[in-house]
């Protein structure tokens, strides 16, 4: 290019500068001429995203608010021209967070007003999981592009993890309010629905999706889960194989039917998972689920060298895209050990909310708490509420203000709470969780298994709070965790080692409460409880200071919804099916017993006399 067009180019470039400028100026005081102006900058330069942020925000001042959104959504598609933007998108994509925010920053302290940055410094915060953070970007994108549906449905997410559901169906409705055949919006209100026990209305929600798009797998295998959760097995079964006929590859739906404890996957079927394995064009996500449902397919018909096999591999290709770190999981539990003297709990006794509705059930996944909750949630006086995000949450939202203002980690930062924040938090736990409470029933159960490394600041916050801690034989547990594929949230168990290591880790941290606050937790041995039902129903009622009730023992007749994995087991009496089927697989659990070191014989905890 020689100097004249090179000249003639800056100038060019000038001109549109200064021609963006002057529309700016008129914004608030003419924006007709703005959106004129605008529009003289669009037919030079048709891409110019300050132009077309320009221009809808003048229409929107002029109420032509389809015409805006255009604009709107024009300067939002085309972020790519800008290339601090296109890499900090690419960034995002390649999990490259922090290279994302480097990027982000400076940009929006030069734009602040452009959406597309804002959106991308959301996906950041959310990736973080700063919630909060999050969301007051997205409302921030809100108001500078409030035709963008995805801003809202992102913003509905957000909320959702907050635990604030209600703001977040109201989201969801605003959405298929401006849209009605909006699927996503629609696809997100069932689940939200689900999330929140109210099943029916989830399970009429997917039908109305399936009844409009039937051929769609994915709905199917979200209606069975919703199926099952309700106890309607059979009607469940008959989803999962609907999902498979319109894919046969799909690995979800193949692992759903095979986890299904009512369910035996025969020859002819395995062969067709084996033959869906084999598919070229088979996703990494679709190769761990086959794995899985092959490993429990083989299970079922004493395969058991190839079952373990599976399942292995299954486990490998999860891990590899599932990043997790055990070391973070002891630091945090010896932190707590740290933190959790008997002068810092001394210092805070009548601290934190007083409220005794609470009975957390928790421990290792898989040990028996799905069971132990629909045995109390036979009695008169106890709801059963599942497993509530409210603890993570609240605790989340400590850690981003620290975040925000340079202060040290959690759980260090739950140090420097003070009475009345205890006793807010502990409000502010009752008040979420009362989202999940459809009965008068005065106590309630939320049984999230891994609030085991939360149990101090459950005590901090709910002193009074009742606290069961559910414990099975570490390889029998430990196993069933490995191969048990859970949709989220158990990122250890996808290794014998991590996850030996984290239930040593869990072990370790409740004999140090067991120690400084000794018969505060009411220990409960899955085993026993098995063997010796009675003897162990009335010592678990006897703790929580309720009458003994004969249809705790009748548990199994309970209709309630159920969501885990164990949803098929609670429905029938006790049995020992499943207490020693990890010894088929001893051969191969050596990793998992040199994780376990100590809690592999110690694992039943310390002799701590009852309260």
């Amino acid at each position: 290019m020689d100097r004249g067009s090179s000249a003639a180019g800056s100038e060019a470039r000038g001109s549109l500068r200064q021609a963006l400028a002057n529309g700016r100026q008129l914004l608030e005081s003419d924006p007709d001429s703005a959106a004129e102006q605008a529009m003289a900058i669009l037919k030079v330069d048709p891409a110019n995203r300050d132009a077309l942020r320009l221009r809808g925000a003048a229409l929107r001042r002029l109420g032509r608010e389809a015409e805006a959104a255009g604009a709107e959504l024009r300067a939002i598609q085309g972020f790519t021209q800008v290339p601090a933007l296109a890499r900090a998108a690419q960034a995002i994509a390649s999990g490259q967070l922090a290279t994302a925010e480097r990027l982000l920053r400076p940009y929006l302290a030069e734009v602040p007003d452009d959406p597309a940055a804002i959106l991308m410094l959301a996906d950041v915060a959310t990736a973080l999981g700063l919630y909060g953070e999050a969301e007051r970007l997205l409302r921030q994108a809100l108001e500078l592009a409030p035709d963008f549906l995805e801003t809202r449905q992102r913003l509905a997410s957000a909320l959702l993890h907050q635990n604030r559901v209600t703001e977040s169906l109201a989201m969801l409705d605003e959405i298929l309010r401006r849209d009605p055949a909006h699927r996503a919006a629609a696809v997100s209100r069932a689940a939200t629905l689900g999330q929140i026990g109210d099943y029916e209305e989830a399970a009429l929600a997917y039908r109305a999706l399936i009844d409009g798009a039937a051929d769609d797998p994915n709905l199917w295998i979200a209606y069975a889960n919703v199926l099952k959760t309700m106890g309607r097995s059979e009607d469940s079964v008959v989803a999962y194989r609907r999902a498979i006929e319109r894919n046969p590859g799909s690995g979800e739906a193949w692992w759903s039917l095979a986890n299904l404890k009512t369910v035996k996957i025969g020859a002819k079927e395995t062969d067709s998972i084996r033959a869906a394995l084999q598919r070229p064009e088979a996703s990494p996500g679709d190769r761990l689920h086959l794995h899985f449902a092959l490993g429990k397919a083989l299970e079922d018909q004493g395969a058991f060298e190839g079952s373990f096999h599976h399942y292995a591999e299954g486990n490998r290709l999860r891990r590899a895209s599932l990043p997790y770190d055990p070391a973070a999981t002891r630091q945090e539990a010896r932190s707590w050990q740290a933190l959790l003297t008997p002068a810092f709990l001394g210092a805070r006794l009548g601290q934190g909310s007083r409220a005794r509705d609470p009975i957390f059930v928790l421990g290792m996944p898989r040990a028996g708490s799905t069971l132990v909750e629909q045995i109390l949630a036979s009695h008169p006086s106890v709801e059963g509420t599942s497993e509530l995000p409210s603890i993570p949450i609240l605790i989340q939202q400590i850690i981003e203000q620290g975040w925000r203002a340079g202060r040290r980690a959690y759980p260090e930062l739950t140090g420097a709470l003070g009475a009345a924040e205890l006793e807010a938090l502990g409000r502010n736990y009752l008040e979420a969780a009362a989202l999940h409470r459809k009965s008068e029933r005065p106590h309630f159960i939320d049984k999230l298994p891994n609030n085991w490394l939360n149990v101090g600041f459950i005590h901090l916050i709910l002193p009074e709070a009742k606290i069961v801690d559910v414990r099975r034989n570490p390889l029998s547990c430990c196993f069933s965790n490995f191969k048990q594929h859970f949709a989220k949230g158990q990122a250890f168990s996808y290794d014998l080692a991590d996850v030996g290591a984290y239930y040593r880790d869990y072990v370790e941290l409740m004999d140090h409460f067991d120690r400084v606050l000794p018969g505060k937790v009411h220990r409960l041995i899955y085993e026993n409880l098995v063997e010796r039902p009675e003897e162990e129903v009335r010592r678990l009622l006897a703790y929580l200071d309720l009458p003994y009730d004969g249809a705790t023992l009748r548990f199994h007749e309970n209709r309630r919804t159920v969501r885990t994995a164990s949803s098929e087991q609670v429905r029938r009496p006790i049995n020992r099916e499943g207490l020693d089927r990890w010894r088929a697989y001893e051969p191969w659990l050596g990793p998992l017993k040199a994780a376990l070191g100590p809690a592999l014989t110690e694992w039943r905890g310390k002799a701590v006399p009852e309260a």
